[in-house]
């Protein structure tokens, strides 16, 4: 499967929040990442079909979604940023009522539920209310519910805001597993979200496209430009005023900034290997010098 959005452009009260954007997905991870602002939950709710573009369009295989109509909404599943729950729901009430909801048979449903719990690890909290759950179990249970019809898509906004670091990393992994053979779009602003598990990263800045493409090429574009630079304390203060530092940490009595910039910084600078990180900040830096 193929999904490319053509020239999508949404406006607000004169203001483009998506302008001219397009790209392509195919199956795997895509990483949407962008600030908070950038964008990125307007693209999903015109793909979702909760919003309509001013222009363009989102072609399936080549064909316009909007005139695949239901057909094509039971082809995807959504975890939205902040999804509502019924509190006093169990969770496997829950489930049922979806599968409901989705169209899906009564035994299909059950079995795949349950199938879904045992993948996520909440099978000992089926029968528990979802308003008793963490956070983090309340997210594996959206991804459940996102997947009960199997879907060729799989989209997902900013799905690990608030968890702690524990809980993030568990959901990166079930991410990871259900990528296969799936198209799974996943818009975020943290970075370690997708720096592992992303085939493709789509940089959307201002509602506008800056750059696409694998991690490993968006990195590789990033050598030369970022740079480690040594100050003391007597330095320190005017190297934060001077340079784009992205880091800094003590080492006994001397400070090690890491820098982006695209020419030399500092006479003593060296460069070191770049990140996804520095690709993000290199790219949504907004012209002041970063301090730590």
């Amino acid at each position: 499967m193929k999904v490319a959005f053509k020239r999508i452009s949404k406006q607000y009260k004169g203001k483009y929040a998506l302008n001219d954007f397009s790209a392509e997905l195919e199956n795997g991870v895509c990483g949407l990442l962008g600030t908070n602002g950038a964008g990125k939950t307007t693209l999903i709710n015109i793909f979702v079909g909760i919003l309509k573009s001013d222009n363009g369009q989102v072609l399936i295989d080549g064909v316009d979604a909007g005139s695949l109509g239901v057909d094509f909404l039971s082809r995807i599943g959504y975890l939205p940023q902040f999804p509502q729950f019924y509190k006093n729901f169990k969770v496997m009430e829950f489930l049922r009522y979806m599968c409901v909801l989705k169209g899906i048979p009564k035994e299909q449903g059950e079995k795949r539920a349950k199938e879904l719990l045992e993948i996520v690890n909440l099978s000992d909290a089926a029968d528990k209310k979802i308003g008793a759950l963490s956070g983090g179990m309340r997210q594996r249970v959206g991804i459940v519910q996102a997947m009960l019809n199997n879907p060729d898509i799989l989209i997902l906004d900013e799905p690990t805001a608030g968890l702690d670091p524990q809980e993030r990393i568990r959901f990166r992994n079930l991410i990871a597993k259900f990528s296969e053979n799936r198209i799974v779009l996943l818009a975020t602003h943290i970075v370690s979200d997708i720096e592992f598990i992303a085939n493709q990263v789509i940089l959307l800045k201002d509602g506008q496209l800056l750059k696409q493409g694998t991690p490993q090429a968006l990195v590789s574009g990033m050598e030369g430009k970022v740079w480690k630079v040594t100050a003391t304390d007597e330095t320190i203060d005017e190297k934060l005023n001077r340079l784009k530092v992205s880091n800094m940490m003590r080492d006994r009595h001397e400070i090690h900034l890491r820098v982006i910039d695209d020419e030399k910084p500092d006479v003593q600078a060296v460069n070191v290997a770049p990140n996804l990180e520095d690709v993000f900040l290199y790219y949504f830096e907004e012209g002041e010098p970063w301090s730590s």
